[in-house]
């Protein structure tokens, strides 16, 4: 069996990101880019589709592991038998020329025999490079890729690997570098270790000090806010949903997805989470690659882009790699791009509309587009659609959808009556209130109390939780309570909250069979927190947190049964709603006006 998921800790560089396991190997490293093919891909394979270990020779244990304070840092503190103990440093270089990975041993106690063995494999593992000396190091080649492995010690060629062993002593250092350019280009040089680590430790440091945060739980929303801010791309500010691909949402299942673009979906979650934190840079940065991405034809909206707006991200499967235990298939790519889903225009219009509360002035330009949005929902509300769970059934009525289509209209009019914009303000409060009427009628079961998934259906759905987030009905609204308590009675088990009911095949075109969604945790903790059930939020919060690994990270899902991490890693969906949910909270401010950063509107008469 590999490495629980929760074994790995996130290093990156805001151009890409690796990730580092207990036992010191680095399963997982795409390059140049988060969307690059891998060139480290044990994550989803064996050992010989790539990865680079670097720890103690015989017996030894790791004793502590912890990124350095409010930094993107790792270190590894290993001890042996007879208590020698080497500490391993592991970087991605912030702001260097090209990706480099920086690893260090540093000998704290006694004396470490230590070996480094790395196994480059450029496309998801596929591809056995060139590995030859050139100025005084170890260059790997294949194609358009090259890396140079620059080292403090020799290497040797060992198996269609690169190995080096040697041994530290207290206060002795033996540095690694990983750097990747272009084949065609010229080889970069190597940096000088020592130094670049400080830097990038201060860049991370001085980072995590803009954040206004002050509640109780700061390190840990500190943390979360320095995984979000490791998953956004420099150049474009687009936030990646998670590093990696077709990590299972159930070991063993099909259900394996390629996490390495932007979701709308997470849109305004983001955007709320990086303002309340005082991150507006990051915030308006994120709202610019989505006014880019989304540019053109707003009926052409899709639900998720690549990291500089691409629209075209086939989906494909790599069946050289035999998947994170055995789940397969392993997938490249995302299907889900093509499917049409209606709640993006309500993302888009509603992470708009927050900018401009947050004090961003509105341009004719961004307005047109607004507009625009909401012409489209005019035309389009009423159709069927895949839901915000992208499900590979049969479209349907999902309340969600329509739910979202209602904040598109909604926030366009506030727009109006706060900001002075032009618009039809009349006609578009009509449909706002045709809108609510239709969902309260047809998306709510009276026998059961209950929203349902979609209308007329039988499934329970936690999407539901967002009505009151989203100033669609007040949370202690009967329907709303209602809601929450079949939510409580057919979703949370053990205290955590899966997505759906999944009662076939039918429910959304998949085996049944995935853990619990850790974003429904906390939009039910918000939940609790506006229907001034606070000890319950408050429990049901630290419960969630409670099963972050020891470095702070969650992936998408928990398996409650397993008791273990599954799904994409670490996930910004789980981050972003652990941010919003401290927030709501810590904050001394009404509950009512804590939703998801929302203006309180009254729901249409």
């Amino acid at each position: 069996m590999p490495a629980p998921i929760e074994d790995y800790a996130l290093i990156g560089d805001t151009r890409t990101a690796a990730l580092v396991c207990r036992d010191g190997s680095i399963d997982w490293l795409c390059l140049p880019r988060f969307d690059s093919a891998a060139c480290f891909a044990k994550l989803v394979g064996e050992e010989e589709n790539g990865a680079w270990s670097l720890a103690p020779q015989g017996d030894a244990r790791v004793v502590e592991r912890r990124y350095r304070e409010d930094s993107m840092v790792l270190e590894t503190i290993w001890e042996c038998e007879d208590g020698a103990r080497v500490r391993v440093v592991d970087a991605m270089l912030v702001g260097s020329d090209a990706p480099r990975l920086v690893r260090m041993a540093v000998g704290e106690q006694g004396r470490v025999a230590m070996r480094s063995r790395i196994r480059i494999r450029f496309d998801y593992g596929r591809v056995v490079p060139w590995v030859h000396h050139s100025s005084g190091t170890v260059v790997a080649c294949a194609g358009p890729d090259a890396a140079a492995l620059y080292a403090d010690v020799p290497l040797t060629g060992d198996d269609l690997s690169t190995v080096s062993e040697f041994a530290v002593r207290a206060g002795d250092r033996v540095g690694f570098e990983l750097a990747y350019y272009p084949s065609y280009e010229q080889q970069p040089g190597p940096s000088e270790a020592l130094s670049a680590l400080r830097k990038t430790d201060a860049f991370w440091r001085e980072w995590a000090r803009t954040c206004r945060y002050d509640g109780p739980w700061r390190e840990t929303v500190v943390r979360s806010l320095l995984t979000l801010k490791a998953l956004t791309d420099a150049k474009t500010g687009a936030v990646l949903a998670a590093p990696t691909t077709s990590l299972p949402e159930q070991i063993g299942g099909v259900r394996n997805w390629d996490y390495r673009y932007c979701w709308l979906r997470d849109a305004t979650f983001v955007l709320v989470a990086l303002l309340n934190a005082g991150f507006e840079e990051e915030a308006f940065a994120w709202r610019g690659w989505l006014l880019r991405a989304v540019a053109g034809n707003p009926e052409d909206l899709q639900i998720l882009y690549g990291l500089r707006g691409e629209r075209r991200l086939p989906e494909f499967e790599a069946p050289w790699l035999s998947g994170y235990a055995g789940s397969r298939p392993v997938r490249i790519g995302n299907a889900a791009a093509e499917q049409v889903q209606l709640d993006v225009y309500g993302e888009v219009a509603d992470v708009m509309y927050q900018a401009h509360r947050a004090g961003l002035a509105a341009d004719t330009e961004e307005w047109d587009l607004t507009k625009a949005v909401v012409a489209a929902v005019e035309k389009r509300w009423s159709e069927t659609d895949r839901g915000l769970w992208e499900v590979r059934g049969p479209a349907r009525h999902f309340v969600h959808s329509k739910v979202l289509a209602w904040v598109a209209l909604d926030r366009a009019v506030c727009a109006i009556e706060q900001f002075g914009l032009e618009g039809p303000a009349d006609r578009w409060r009509a449909l706002r209130k045709h809108i609510h009427a239709e969902v309260c009628a047809q998306g709510y079961d009276p026998k059961r109390e209950t929203f349902t998934q979609s209308y007329g259906s039988q499934e329970i759905d936690a999407a539901t939780l967002l009505i009151p987030l989203v100033g669609f009905l007040e949370a202690d609204d009967p329907r709303m309570l209602g809601t929450v308590r079949a939510i409580e009675r057919e979703l949370v088990v053990d205290g955590f909250v899966h997505r759906y009911t999944q009662p076939s095949l039918d429910t959304d075109g998949l085996p049944p069979g995935e853990g619990a969604f850790y974003a429904c945790g906390f939009w039910l903790a918000d939940n609790y927190v506006l229907q001034h059930r606070r000890e319950d939020a408050r429990a049901l919060f630290e419960r969630l947190i409670g099963t972050a690994n020891d470095v702070g990270l969650l992936s998408e899902e928990y398996d409650v049964r397993a008791k273990r991490l599954v799904g994409n890693f670490p996930q910004a969906f789980s981050h972003v709603g652990l941010v919003n949910t401290a927030y709501n909270l810590a904050s001394e401010a009404k509950p009512a006006e804590q939703r998801r950063g929302k203006q309180q509107v009254a729901p249409p008469a």
